[in-house]
């Protein structure tokens, strides 16, 4: 499975989760506000911390984490009639640090929800891997995720290069099952449409990266060890 992720940049690993795991968290997580998709806050949630955890132990999923890797960030996303949305062919650039580092290589910092995020550095977008665990079935017309196989190998994609680059693989709709995991590399190109119909796509998306950051940076310090 490793040489696979390593090639494709993502897997599909069902069954994660129990369907009553994923009841119970659905309880636990509501998004920030009205109107809103989510929220990117919640690792620091005792919680959120031990499925981090969990997650990052999983025989499952040992083929896709390095065994050093560490929950850095967790962001709540929930699809559905009421919040219906889309997001067009992109790449996950940016990720959670403790404080402003001016550097020359640094760029593309933000503010989101009182953290700061900065455009990370290619060594370090290398080595990230996201697990974005399904608290509900997701089915083709849920607005699932779709990515590009094997995108991620390209590195950091100009937005003028991204028809280029999606038209070399199909792209591939990936659904799931309640409690199934999809394993992607950040650098994948990836994106989902609206959903068609009156259901739910809750979805806990886990960041997992190096310990230690480059150019002065350290993690924000709401994530923990996985």
């Amino acid at each position: 499975m490793t040489a696979r992720f390593d090639q494709l940049g993502y897997a599909l690993v069902p069954a994660v989760l129990s369907a009553a795991e994923c009841a119970r968290l659905g309880e636990l997580v509501q998004p920030a506000a009205a109107g809103s998709v989510g929220t990117r806050c919640l690792l620091s949630q005792p919680w959120c911390a031990a499925l981090a955890a969990r997650l990052h132990a999983d025989p499952a999923l040992a083929a896709c984490l390095d065994p050093g890797a560490l929950a850095v960030q967790c962001t709540y996303f929930e699809k559905s009639a009421d919040r219906n949305w889309l997001v067009p062919m992109h790449q996950d650039l940016s990720i959670p640090v403790a404080a402003r580092v001016d550097a020359p290589a640094l760029r593309g910092w933000s503010v989101k929800e009182g953290s700061v995020f900065v455009q990370a550095p290619p060594e370090v977008l290398r080595e990230l891997v996201a697990v974005r665990v399904h608290l509900d079935p997701c089915g083709a017309d849920d607005g699932p995720l779709v990515v590009v196989p094997g995108s991620h190998r390209a590195g950091v994609i100009a937005p003028a290069g991204l028809p280029a680059a999606r038209a070399i693989t199909p792209a591939v709709a990936c659904t799931a099952g309640v409690g199934g995991a999809l394993v992607m590399r950040p650098l994948l190109l990836h994106a989902s449409s609206k959903a068609l119909g009156q259901s739910r796509r809750r979805v806990l998306h886990f960041v997992f990266g190096p310990r230690t950051l480059p150019h002065g940076l350290a993690w924000n310090v709401a994530a923990h060890a996985g």
